[in-house]
């Protein structure tokens, strides 16, 4: 960094993994004042700032002159990274765009929980990077909790060497039932239609076929679908590997799923994943989980490949708001 530019700043409330801290911090402290000097130092410290995210698995931005979904996009647009839209998703929540890159993080009520996940990593197609973006914190609560998956992966790896290798090895398939309307009451709420951007049935079963889903409609006009075998565990570039999926958000959150987590988990053999390693993975991801408090204007940028994220209740007068743009 340069001396008179915005710096990495250390607090009592990171964690350390291996002497790098988690988030790292970038503190503007008023240094640029305007979006188009922030946008110019963004690209002359590209590759410092890739360093950082690579190192650490998730930057927060704060006091940078970011104060509107327009703003936002420009910010995360400045790192160059290719667009991943949420049209062109297969994700299963309800989310509201602001402009064609910047959406709504997620419209389930303030009192669900959305627990940790690699964002789409239910999906055949992910992106690989994420920016969060807080217009408005809530009065109480909406913490987005971040967790290292590399530490989670080894974690697992050491306490059941089996188990890591059953997950390697077999990958994992998801059953989800998309609705015949959205609903943003729930954090599955999207429709058949708008998740596979299909006009009818057919069109919908032609994208299913094409990635290789298996599917049943409901009488209700409903869709239960699974998806073909995903990866539970990947390796990152350097050699790590990582907890890479969506069962933690599944098991937890998924209505039904932890009475009955055979009815949407399967490891990719179609066998089961007992309740008790749910339950203990849940232990260790909330050893290893920050709880990111907002403030207005915060920017957050998570590498999805190692780090998961979820979101804790809120209460209050004043509405949470929370953007989020992605890249391929």
């Amino acid at each position: 960094m340069l001396l008179d530019q915005p710096n990495f700043i250390q607090n009592d409330h990171q964690i350390d993994f291996d002497g790098m801290r988690f988030p790292m911090i970038v503190s503007n402290q008023q240094t640029l004042k305007t979006l188009p000097a922030t946008v110019d130092w963004v690209k002359s410290q590209q590759v410092l700032l890739e360093s950082a995210l690579r190192a650490s698995g998730a930057l927060l931005f704060r006091g940078f002159a970011i104060d509107s979904a327009e703003a936002f996009d420009t910010f995360s647009a400045a790192f160059g990274y290719d667009d991943f839209t949420y049209q062109q998703s297969l994700s299963n929540a309800v989310r509201i765009n602001h402009t064609r890159r910047v959406f709504s993080a997620n419209e389930a009520p303030p009192a669900v929980e959305i627990f940790l996940h690699h964002e789409m990593a239910q999906t055949p197609v992910s992106p690989s990077k994420l920016f969060f973006y807080c217009h408005a914190a809530a009065d109480s609560g909406g913490a987005t909790s971040l967790c290292r998956s590399d530490k989670l992966y080894e974690k697992l790896l050491a306490q059941q060497p089996e188990w890591a290798a059953r997950f390697e090895s077999h990958g994992v398939r998801y059953t989800t039932v998309m609705p015949v309307a959205d609903n943003p009451e729930s954090g599955q709420g999207r429709s058949w239609q708008s998740t596979l951007d299909a006009v009818d049935q057919g069109a919908a079963e032609t994208r299913l076929m094409r990635l290789g889903y298996t599917w049943a409609w409901q009488a209700d006009g409903g869709l239960q679908a699974t998806t073909p075998v995903l990866p539970a565990v990947v390796s990152l570039d350097d050699g790590r590997k990582v907890f890479y999926n969506q069962l933690l958000a599944a098991y937890a959150g998924w209505a039904g799923v932890k009475d009955n987590p055979d009815c949407a988990l399967l490891l990719g053999d179609g066998s089961s994943i007992p309740v008790e390693l749910f339950e203990q993975l849940l232990v260790w991801a909330k050893e290893l989980t920050f709880d990111l408090s907002w403030q207005a204007g915060d920017v957050v940028l998570l590498d999805n490949h190692c780090t998961m994220h979820g979101r804790r209740p809120y209460a209050g007068v004043q509405k949470r708001q929370v953007l989020v743009a992605l890249a391929a």
